[in-house]
């Protein structure tokens, strides 16, 4: 598959490499790596919150209001996986087209969560590098619900925003999930029911606060009262989305996230193109014989394994220094 047609922005080969990457076929690493160079331009957004917070509907409200000022838009929605397929759900993606009403500025794709964050993280990083290097000026990541897999999205996306709905009930497991640890922008969708107003109050009290990489740069987290439904409130929640990224781009901070996301990548796939190898080494190693002490052995085994590692150069083909 030819890296130029999906930096020309064909949804048709753009589409063709996302499935090669969720089935984890090989072919799809010589692409990727021939896109690497067109990445990096987008500005990434996760959109996360409990289930029945509205996230979909919410995106597609954001999709609706950037559109209106001509950014063009890719969205990766991760769906729960089908018990069945194994593959992802349509819903969110169906609620999300309708708004993208055929808008070839629009390209929609779901990914399926499967159960497992880590190759769930993988899939929606080379994911996010397919619709960057399409040219998308925003690219919108809308997650499952709060778990292990949005502090995932939150090593990835650039700004995050935490949708909840009146009430203390969502309020309060999220906090107690952590998940407002990674918020960047609290939104509290259904603006229009009973309540909104005064659970935003309570929020914008709690004062929350992201600290930058070195400890100097510190963003408090605005809390907005929005409605999906109506489209209010839409704009400003797109324009403090905004001024969280132009803010992380003047300091330190969207930099050194970079660096972190990077490095993430780098030991992920590493590790698991080694598991298979080591494991399958490892029992070729025993033969036929069972170890009396199978720590030991163990122990010994991987410990001739780092050595032969620290043999290596440490220039490693690819990377740059910070």
């Amino acid at each position: 598959m030819p890296a130029g047609e999906v930096v020309a922005g064909s949804v048709l080969h753009a589409g063709r490499l996302i499935t090669q990457i969720e089935n984890g076929r090989p072919q799809a690493r010589p692409v990727l790596r021939a896109l690497a160079p067109y990445c990096g331009r987008a500005q990434l957004v996760g959109v996360t919150g409990p289930p029945g917070a509205g996230k979909s509907t919410l995106a597609a409200a954001l999709i609706r209001h950037l559109r209106g000022q001509g950014r063009t838009v890719g969205v990766i929605a991760v769906d729960p996986s089908s018990p069945f397929t194994g593959g992802a759900l349509l819903g969110d993606r169906d609620r999300m087209a309708e708004a993208a009403g055929g808008d070839p500025g629009v390209f929609i794709r779901s990914v399926a969560s499967r159960g497992a964050s880590g190759g769930l993280a993988a899939a929606v990083n080379d994911t996010v590098d397919v619709m960057d290097a399409m040219g998308k000026d925003v690219v919108l990541i809308e997650t499952v619900g709060v778990g292990q897999g949005e502090f995932d999205i939150a090593r990835i996306a650039h700004t995050v925003v935490l949708v909840l709905v009146p009430g203390y009930g969502d309020a309060l497991q999220a906090m107690k999930a952590g998940i407002t640890e990674i918020a960047d922008v609290v939104a509290v969708n259904k603006g229009d029911a009973p309540g909104a107003d005064q659970t935003a109050k309570d929020l914008a009290a709690q004062g929350f606060e992201r600290t930058g990489p070195d400890g100097a740069e510190r963003w408090k987290v605005p809390v907005l009262t929005v409605s999906a439904l109506r489209g209010e409130g839409v704009a400003e929640l797109a324009a403090a989305v905004d001024e969280h990224h132009a803010f992380t781009g003047a300091t330190a901070w969207r930099a050194a996230a970079e660096r972190a996301r990077g490095r993430s990548r780098f030991t992920a796939f590493v590790a698991d193109r080694l598991r298979g190898e080591l494991l399958k080494a490892a029992e070729e190693t025993l033969g036929d014989t069972r170890p009396a002490d199978p720590y030991g052995a163990a122990e010994a085994y991987v410990g001739a394994l780092l050595n032969a590692h620290r043999t290596l150069s440490a220039d490693i083909p690819g990377t740059e220094q910070k």
